[in-house]
């Protein structure tokens, strides 16, 4: 179906995006399509107006990381007290996190939205509390299935503490679990060139042997600041990663979690599975329906285009003690990770969390 209005904001002053895109929007009808084209993310401008208007929109990238930017927007109905939503499954996972820390800044006190993602964003909420403060109200209205919905909204107002850094985690504030998972994720998700900051109560050596052991010498560790109880430690992401980085002790994975070698177990590899040209909303059914569809003894090599670490857990949380997981490489936009459904259970424990104090 044709759009109702096209609209193109590619080198624009980016105080115009905001005004072009609302006047646009604001003289549609429910059920009307809007054909944008951007030369970055609208997301936060997209949110803003339902907010602002009280109206419902809908949108979908043509590219999960093509540019320029090309989406279509459909205007719904009036929001009626409802918050409005933003869908990041069509996003390229490096680009959610900006796209949603960008939108929670713009927030005002009591606003908020509704986020659906593919998997359990608790990442992001972690991070938000970092830069934020204690002033992020998250529940869950819905999960699992490849449609995770949540309800964000910023209690007070707040400005990000991101100074110097594309993203900040307290960990003092995350459990201990949920720690190097969510380190690790985010790590991989911010680009080449960019600093993460982590504060905590002193300076996390088991991580940095981490981040040797899987990105060999492709990033910078720096402690900027260490009192009792507190250590600053600013990583910066190198421009190039070492090629050896991705061979390293493939026996573990990125939270030292040592999976058993599949050759002893005679796992019998069918098929490579590479989704890196599936859109991000389709790939986690797509990898669990070929999991399910395998025989004891098989597996096959998954493909991706940043590390699948979050799917770990999620296998680890339901797929039971038969499950195998084993990186076969980390090269940069080519993870290789061979999953398999084992002929019999591991003895022992070998895919549960390590207990190593952070």
């Amino acid at each position: 179906m044709e759009p109702t209005a096209e609209i193109d904001l590619r080198g624009r002053p980016s105080g115009e995006h905001r005004d072009r895109l609302f006047e646009a929007l604001g003289t549609a009808d429910a059920g009307d399509d809007v054909a944008v084209v951007a030369d970055r993310d609208l997301d936060p401008h997209l949110v803003r107006y339902q907010i602002e208007r009280g109206r419902a929109l809908d949108w979908t990238y043509a590219d999960p990381d093509a540019e320029p930017r090309e989406l279509r927007v459909t205007v719904g109905d009036p929001l009626e007290g409802a918050r409005g939503t933003v869908d990041v499954r069509d996003l390229k996972p490096q680009r959610r996190h900006g796209v949603l820390l960008e939108t929670f800044d713009e927030l005002g006190a009591d606003e908020g939205f509704v986020l659906v993602n593919d998997h359990d964003p608790k990442p992001l909420y972690h991070e938000l509390e970092s830069m934020h403060g204690d002033v992020v109200e998250w529940e869950y209205a819905s999960r699992g299935e490849g449609e995770w919905r949540v309800e964000v909204v910023k209690i007070e107002a707040s400005e990000a503490d991101d100074e110097g850094v594309v993203t900040r985690y307290d960990v003092r504030e995350i459990p201990k679990a949920e720690r190097h998972p969510t380190i690790h994720h985010r790590y991989g998700m911010i680009p080449e060139g960019e600093t993460m900051e982590l504060v905590a109560p002193h300076e996390p050596q088991p991580l940095r042997r981490e981040f040797r052991q899987q990105y060999g010498d492709s990033f910078t560790w720096a402690v900027v600041e260490s009192e009792p109880g507190r250590c600053r430690v600013r990583i910066t992401k190198d421009a190039s990663v070492d090629d050896d980085a991705s061979t390293t002790d493939e026996s573990a994975d990125a939270d030292g979690v040592s999976a058993a070698p599949a050759d002893d177990e005679s796992i019998d590899v069918i098929e490579e599975l590479d989704v890196r040209d599936l859109p991000p909303a389709q790939r986690h059914e797509r990898i669990f329906d070929a999991y399910d569809a395998l025989d004891a003894g098989t597996g096959f090599v998954l493909v991706n285009d940043h590390d699948p670490k979050p799917l770990y857990h999620q296998f680890d949380a339901e797929a039971g003690p038969a499950f195998r997981w084993e990186y076969r490489a980390r090269d940069p936009g080519a993870f290789r990770v061979l999953i398999g459904r084992a002929e019999t259970a591991a003895d022992g424990a070998a895919d549960e969390e390590p207990s190593t104090p952070f």
